[in-house]
Formats: structure tokens, sequence, C-alpha cells
């Protein structure tokens, strides 16, 4: 009997489409999969263990990714995820793959989605480690999964990506967890931790809030081209979200240098 097919919870985009069967994932090609497919082979053979490793496709025609045991952070989120030591191996783990893709240069693949010029550098970025793509064990981030929006990007764009998500970086009002009120304390102890560079860490802000315009943005066009679970997102609260984290950022700028510089 073939092993049976189960439904990972997670994302946006996929949701419904991916499936566990034994051992395995799969999941929809896309216009970028070879390319996907090319930086899941360099990271294998980087020896980098926190990803995923390509496969091959299905008689279904969909990819067919290794399963990486362990937990992703899904509402409602369990205390552990929200500690200061989970940040802490967010960083250490992106840190980690930046390390393994920093010699990956492909040439020709289509990628998924552009990042702003101004923040590319010739990096392989994931460009989407949420929570639910970053999986677990015994409280540790071990893997990042679901590299449908990797491309060409940097190191900085990557961290502000994540910091934005871990910290969060948004209002305390939009915050129900224990996180709430200790924003610049995380983005201060994220961008340590990662040990950024001087000057990425100048630029942090900046790049954070253009982050959340360009992934917000990403949302929008995906509802407005009536892609259903985009759909539900934003017009059930996502775009006024978005309006009062734009805000926000205006609003929070120097206090968020403060606790990055001081």
């Amino acid at each position: 009997m073939p092993a049976p097919e189960v439904e990972l919870v997670g994302g946006t985009a996929n949701r419904g489409l991916v499936v566990r069967v034994g051992d395995t994932v799969r999941r929809p090609l896309r216009a970028s999969s070879t390319a996907t497919h090319a930086l899941l082979q360099h990271l294998e053979s980087a020896g980098f263990k926190g990803a995923p490793a390509f496969l091959g496709i299905d008689a279904q025609g969909r990819e067919v990714l290794s399963y990486l045991p362990g937990e992703t952070v899904t509402p409602p989120y369990p205390s552990w995820s929200m500690t200061d030591e989970a940040l802490d191996s967010v960083a250490e783990l992106l840190r980690a793959y930046h390390e393994a893709v920093a010699d990956f240069r492909p040439t020709g693949p289509e990628w998924a989605e552009p990042v702003p010029a101004s923040y590319v550098t010739g990096l392989i970025s994931h460009n989407d480690p949420n929570l639910d793509n970053v999986v677990f064990r015994h409280g540790r981030a071990v893997a990042l999964i679901d590299f449908d929006l990797a491309g060409p990007g940097s190191a900085l764009w990557d961290v502000a990506t994540a910091v934005r998500l871990w910290a969060p970086l948004r209002p305390d009002a939009d915050i129900h967890d224990v996180r709430r009120g200790r924003a610049p304390a995380r983005l201060r102890r994220f961008a340590d931790t990662y040990g950024l560079t001087d000057g990425d860490r100048h630029r942090l802000v900046d790049a954070a809030a253009d982050n959340h315009v360009w992934c917000m943005d990403y949302v929008r066009r995906g509802s407005e081209a009536g892609h259903p679970w985009f759909r539900q997102r934003w017009t059930t609260g996502e775009a006024e979200l978005t309006d009062r984290t734009n805000r926000w950022f205006k609003q929070s700028e120097a206090a968020l240098r403060l606790a990055l510089l001081d």
C-alpha cells in the first residue's frame, strides 16, 4: 500500500496543496522551481542540513522534497516559540544559511519575486523566514523550509524580513502575545546574535520598513489576482494592519535606531 497523503498546514500561497507522503513532502511546481531546486542542491552539496533536499518530480508533476521532522510556529503560538532563546536560534540558523549559500552563483534561472534593487548584493536570500517557515526541534530553530520566494537579495534583506516577523516590528496593539512591548529589545538581540555588520545595522530599520511594504504589496497583488487565501488575508484586516504598521515605522524610527545603535 502506498503511504497516505497528509496535508501540511502552514503558509498562504500553497495552502491545501502541500502534503507529506512518508518521509517526503510533495509541493506544486512553479515558474521558479528550476532555480529553487538548484539552490537546494547547492545547499545539500555544501553540507547545510537546515533545508530540505530536492528528490525529484513525482508522477503527479509535484516536486518531491525530504521531510524535515520538527515543529513550525503557527497560531496559537506555543510559549517556547516566543522566548529570546528561540529568537537567538532563528538568527543563528539564518547566519548559517547565508554562509552556506554565499558561493552559490546561479546563471539564467527565473526567480519568483524580485526584491528592491538597493537590497541586492548577489546573495541568494530566502526572503520569507516567516514563523511557519522555520522548523524547530526542542525549542531551537534547525531548518528553513518554503524557498518559493528565494532569489537574489542580501543578508540585510533576510535579517530585515526575519526580525520584522519575529520581534515583531508592528504596533503593540497588534501584538497579542508575550512579545508585546519588547520589539526594540528583540530587534537589538536579533542583530547582535546574527552578528550584523555595522553598515547593515545602520540600514536595518529602513530595510524592515521597506520589507513590510514589499511583502504586503505581494499579498495585495495576490488578492487582486483572485488567489483565495491572499484575498482572505487582505480583505479581513491585512490592509488596515498594513497601513497601521507603515505609520508605526515612521513614528518609531528614532526609538528603533537607538535600540540598535546605542
